[in-house]
């Protein structure tokens, strides 16, 4: 007698087989690089931001400055010392000169005019030296000297020379002696004078110039009626 398969059993074998028979499904792969729950298209990375690079300070050289050398100051108190070309220059005590004579180096001698203005040479003895220029100074010793020699040549050069003075003395409120500084006249001797006294003579003031005396007065002066009287070397003003 045979027995019956119930149709429920049957319905789960052929489920089974057909299971069985069929290949698993395959499941795609993830890229490794892809990170999970974004798209399949691949993102590269944005690029680092760009550092900007620090410029290196730049070095600079001072420039260097050449040292400058001073020059030294004459010392105070000292003569002129200058070689005096002027034709009108006129000798006073206390210049040095240099009195060369050609070809004879025993008469070439530097001298000094003494306080009487006069100089020594050899042969010619004392000359009269103050109050001369240099050419006349020259000529009066190329006629000393003519009795010792035919047609000396003689040159005078002034190596040294003092400021001439003029002196100021009476009722003015600086007597003394003062620098003849160019060409002055006698209302700039007063000036440098410091003016006159409370009772000043201004109408008869004396220069005495040598053994000649001159006459200025100061009032027509300064109301333009007199003529200026230039000095010289060694005159003295007498305000009486």
């Amino acid at each position: 007698m045979k027995r019956s398969i119930p149709v429920s059993l049957l319905f789960l074998l052929s489920t089974a087989a057909a299971m069985a028979q069929t290949p698993p499904a395959t499941t795609p792969s993830r890229p490794a690089s892809q990170p999970v729950g974004t798209s399949g298209t691949t993102t590269s990375p944005p690029p680092a931001p760009s550092i900007p690079s620090t410029p290196s300070p730049s070095t600079t050289t001072p420039a260097t400055t050449a040292p400058t050398t001073a020059t030294p100051a004459a010392p105070a108190g000292t003569a002129n010392r200058t070689n005096v070309s002027s034709s009108d220059y006129r000798l006073v005590p206390g210049d040095k000169l240099r009195v060369e004579v050609y070809k004879d180096p025993q008469l070439s001698q530097s001298v000094q005019v003494r306080p009487d203005g006069k100089i020594t040479l050899p042969l010619t003895n004392d000359v009269p030296a103050a109050g001369r220029t240099p050419s006349e100074l020259r000529d009066a010793i190329v006629s000393s000297l003519k009795t010792y020699m035919s047609n000396p040549t003689v040159t005078v050069m002034v190596v040294e020379t003092v400021p001439p003075l003029i002196y100021v003395m009476g009722e003015v409120n600086s007597a003394g002696p003062q620098p003849l500084v160019g060409k002055m006249d006698v209302m700039q001797a007063l000036a440098s004078a410091k003016g006159f006294r409370d009772f000043a003579n201004t109408k008869n003031i004396l220069i005495q110039r040598g053994s000649q005396v001159l006459t200025f007065n100061y009032n027509d002066a300064v109301k333009g009626k007199a003529a200026p009287i230039y000095l010289q070397p060694g005159d003295t003003v007498v305000v009486k």
